[in-house]
């Protein structure tokens, strides 16, 4: 089976403190770099910072707009989460367990990187409910 590959494309408006975030925080692999933009591997998915000269404000909140990871291993979520207090990286959120003792139980965090672009980490107690569980209607903080 060929392995599809996530890619999502970003703003930023400083490469050396995009790999600062990134590279030397996140541990994110660099790839092709340009003064106008620069590849990362995040865990095997492509992700593409782009410098805009557009002014870059900072979401009042957490929706409508992030981007993250969904590790299927309890471990991995808590090596990053570890990595990430130890690189003093900019917690938007605090680690949480969220709908504690349901079906949809998992455990999150947030990060903002320099640019104000909000990441999510997640961990599902119940791998079912990454996709299915369409019986309940809870989903974020809302």
């Amino acid at each position: 089976m060929n392995q599809t590959i996530f890619h999502l494309a970003f703003p930023v408006t400083d490469i050396p403190e995009t790999k600062a975030f990134y590279v030397d925080g996140l541990g994110c692999i660099p790839g092709r770099e340009n003064p106008h933009a620069l590849i990362l591997n995040l865990y095997g998915h492509q992700l593409v910072a782009h410098i805009t000269k557009e002014p870059l404000i900072p979401q009042k909140a957490i929706y409508p707009r992030h981007f993250g990871l969904i590790f299927t291993y309890q471990q991995d979520w808590q090596e990053l989460l570890e990595r990430a207090k130890i690189k003093d990286l900019n917690f938007r959120e605090e680690p949480k367990n969220r709908f504690v003792d349901s079906p949809l139980e998992h455990q999150t965090f947030f990060l903002e990187d320099p640019f104000y672009n909000l990441m999510e980490f997640k961990y599902y107690r119940h791998s079912e409910a990454i996709f299915t569980s369409s019986e309940y209607t809870k989903i974020g903080d809302r």
